[in-house]
Formats: C-alpha cells, sequence, structure tokens
C-alpha cells in the first residue's frame, strides 16, 4: 500500500493560527511537531519509496523546511489549490506511472490518531482487501454529535471481517449536511462519519472519472500524456486549470454504484481537527483541573473550559471566562465562545471581502 499524505489544504477554521500560507497541517497543535510530522511518524516503519506527500506550488518550500530529509521525488506538487477531485486524480495519475495496479490510500494530514497499530493494521488488511475483490475502499467512524462540518456515510450489513476488521455494505453518502439532518443521522445509528481515507489502485481511480467525471479525466489523461512526454510544467498547469474546483466526495462518491465499494469501521481513536472546539475536545487529557486547555504564557482566575493559545513570550490573563477560544498571534487575536468555533469561516469570508492578506 502507497502512502499519500494530503497536504496542500488551507485550514480556515482554526484561523488566526492556520493560515493560507501556513495552513493547519504545518501548525503545532497538539504536540511539539507539525501536524504534518505527526502524520508521517505514523508511517515511520514503511519504505521510503511508498511514501508520498501531495501539495500545491505554494507551500513546497514549507515542506522542504518542516522536513528536510524526505525525499524530494516523492512530493507530488499540483500546480494550483482546486480542491479533492482535480488533486486526487492528478495524484492518481502521478503513482499510475509507478504502478496502475498496487493500491494506493489518501491520508489527511489535520487528522489525531490515538491508537496507531489499529491504525496501521486497518490499511494492511485494506490492501489485501481491495487486492481481493477490487472494491473501493473508505474508512468511515461511528459519530458521536450531529457534526455538520463532516460528510456522512450510510452503511448496510457487514460483509468481511478480517483481522479485527470490519467492512460494511456502502449504501449512499451524503456530505456536510444541516445540523437537523446531522441529528437525524445520529438517531437513525446507521451513518458514520466518512473520515476522508479513499483507497484504490490508480487504475480504479481513473476509471471511475471515466465513469463519473469524464471532462476531468479527458483532462488527467491529458496530462499523462504530458508528463510521459516533455513534462512541460506550464502545459501541465495550464491543463490542471482547467478542471472543475470541487471534491472528489461531490464529483465521484456520491454517483459510484454501492456495490463498487466497501466501508471500513475505523476504531482507532479518531478525531478530525477542523475547528477549534474539535481540537479542544482532542486535548481534554490535556486540561487542567477545571478543564481549561492552555498553551501560552496565561494567568487565569474563575476560568474554566477555556482553551487559550499564544505566544510564550507574551502575557495572557483571563478572569471569570468560560467556555470560550482565545488564540493569539502576531497579527490578529480570535475571542469567541467554544459553541461559535464553526462560525469563525465567516470571519474569513469577511478578511476575503476585505482583501485583507491576513487570511
Amino acid at each position: 500500500m502507497r502512502i499519500v499524505i494530503l497536504a496542500g489544504g488551507s485550514g480556515s477554521r482554526l484561523w488566526p493560527m492556520s493560515r493560507s500560507d501556513v495552513p493547519k497541517q504545518f501548525c503545532k497543535l497538539t504536540s511539539d511537531k507539525t501536524m504534518l510530522e505527526e502524520t508521517l511518524d505514523r508511517f515511520k516503519d514503511y519504505p521510503k519509496e511508498k511514501k508520498f506527500i501531495a501539495t500545491t506550488k505554494k507551500l513546497v518550500s514549507e515542506i522542504k523546511q518542516i522536513l528536510p530529509d524526505f525525499p524530494e521525488e516523492n512530493i507530488i506538487i499540483e500546480p494550483e489549490k482546486r480542491d479533492t477531485a482535480p488533486a486526487m486524480g492528478f495524484n492518481a495519475v502521478h503513482l499510475g506511472l509507478q504502478g496502475m495496479d498496487e493500491p494506493m490510500v489518501f491520508v489527511a494530514s489535520d487528522q489525531q490518531i490515538n491508537k496507531v497499530d489499529e491504525f496501521l493494521n486497518v490499511l494492511k488488511q485494506a490492501e489485501k482487501v481491495i487486492k481481493e475483490t477490487g472494491k473501493m475502499l473508505d474508512i468511515s467512524i461511528y459519530p458521536t454529535e450531529p457534526n455538520t462540518a463532516l460528510g456522512y456515510t450510510k452503511v448496510g450489513k457487514k460483509n468481511i471481517d478480517k483481522n479485527g476488521v470490519e467492512f460494511y455494505e456502502f449504501l449512499k453518502h451524503k456530505e456536510k449536511p444541516d445540523f437537523e439532518t446531522a441529528k437525524r443521522y445520529l438517531e437513525e445509528g446507521d451513518y458514520f462519519w466518512h473520515a476522508n481515507y479513499y483507497m484504490w489502485t490508480p487504475r480504479k481511480f481513473l476509471e471511475a472519472y471515466q465513469k463519473y467525471a469524464p471532462e476531468m479525466y479527458e483532462i488527467l489523461k491529458k496530462i499523462e500524456v504530458e508528463i510521459k512526454g516533455d513534462n512541460n510544467q506550464e502545459i501541465i498547469a495550464e491543463l490542471y486549470g482547467q478542471m472543475e474546483k470541487i471534491s472528489i466526495d461531490y464529483a465521484i462518491a456520491e454517483k459510484m454504484n454501492p456495490k463498487d465499494v466497501l466501508i471500513i469501521k475505523g476504531e482507532f481513536g479518531w478525531r478530525d481537527i477542523g475547528t477549534w472546539d474539535t481540537l479542544y475536545e482532542n486535548l481534554l487529557s490535556q486540561a487542567d483541573e477545571r478543564k481549561n486547555v492552555i498553551k501560552a504564557n496565561a494567568i487565569i482566575q474563575d476560568t474554566s473550559g477555556t482553551m487559550i493559545y499564544g505566544d510564550k513570550n507574551k502575557l495572557i490573563a483571563t478572569i471569570g471566562v468560560d467556555d470560550m477560544i482565545i488564540v493569539d498571534t502576531d497579527d490578529a487575536l480570535l475571542v469567541c465562545p467554544k459553541s461559535r468555533a464553526q462560525d469563525v469561516k465567516k470571519i474569513i469570508e469577511e478578511l476575503k471581502e476585505r482583501r485583507d492578506k491576513r487570511v
């Protein structure tokens, strides 16, 4: 199984720490390592030639600075950010040139996994099932709350149990439902959180593009011809820019024949680090007796349930603060209730309207 770590996203809901030029995967949010380093560490026993990082041209220098020893030839550089459907197709083309029928898995660089051994066993068993069945695999997580920032996968009966890893029928996928729908999914009990670990072979990925996103497929084939030939980066960038900005969930997953997909029930301590409130929940083991998570030089009085991030050279003091998020950077300060953490996206939208460089 080849590992493709996706490191081209922006992570805007973790603003002001996560920015377009230094997104969350390059931030030290859960430990003294960046999230990208933490993700790569999970695969420390994998051969170097099996590990790839997919990113955009804009972020390559940051990756090289964080990971100076990572093989440069294993950094797959997308010409620009155009969402996951163009990106994953582009990566399937690249890995297909090295082996069309060897399985690959797309791994997000912004997720927390607490049981790494169990996670690696899932990938090991998944590789076997791909080779045995020819089906696309994905991982889903049993939900604990109605979350509108995640996609949902409806599963059917269990088909395979391989070395403790359960594979279920795929029934349908719904990307980022509204709150009432997410609440209903939670009550129904057969909808899992979509964890974004698509697994298949390059050949099968590209066949799916040919069937469900034919216009994108034609461009990907032209890119493949160019890579095999002169590898003219200007032409590749021009072709790449012609593809629609759309996620693979909308472009491919929601259209697929359910019989071509199996869903793995992920039970390895997974957590999506997409917003400040989910990050807080993930760090509760590091909280003080009043459930404060402090990643700053802080003095707190009568404060509880609060997360504080800040530079060690600047003192942050709070009095009578409850259930808040406080994030202080060199040029921006965020203060909001934890319950409003997902509304950070509204700040981003206004900054974009103002053409503010702090986005």
